[in-house]
């Protein structure tokens, strides 16, 4: 098994599931969003699967900073504008194969590593 986590090293939601996994020695593919920002069909595939919506951070000091509380983009400019400004993710993005969940799910995380 392993699962690749898209996150900061700040961010205590991304600790918290290197933690959740390392645990259980579930080998990780950690990527850093502050050195290499995920890629845009990466993106697109989180996007797909729980809406754009649950993709931004609208409580991130990047959002305020930017001042995107009155934007009102397409889902598709969402999905670029996260790409290049990956601060504003949930995070963490966390995939096992097809299976991808956004933010804290420990809950689901139990489920793969009982598999």
């Amino acid at each position: 098994m392993e699962v690749q986590i898209f996150g900061i090293k700040k961010s205590p939601e991304t600790r918290k599931a290197l933690r959740f996994f390392a645990e259980r020695r579930v080998k990780t593919h950690f990527v850093d969003l502050q050195e290499r920002a995920a890629s845009l069909g990466e993106l697109k595939r989180f996007a797909q699967k729980f809406g754009v919506e649950a993709l931004v951070d609208r409580q991130s000091r990047r959002y305020a900073d930017l001042g995107l509380t009155a934007a009102r983009f397409s889902n598709e400019r969402w999905v670029e504008k996260l790409a290049e400004e990956p601060l504003m993710l949930k995070m963490p993005l966390v995939r096992y194969g097809a299976q991808l969940t956004v933010g804290e799910a420990t809950p689901v995380w139990l489920a793969w590593t009982a598999r």
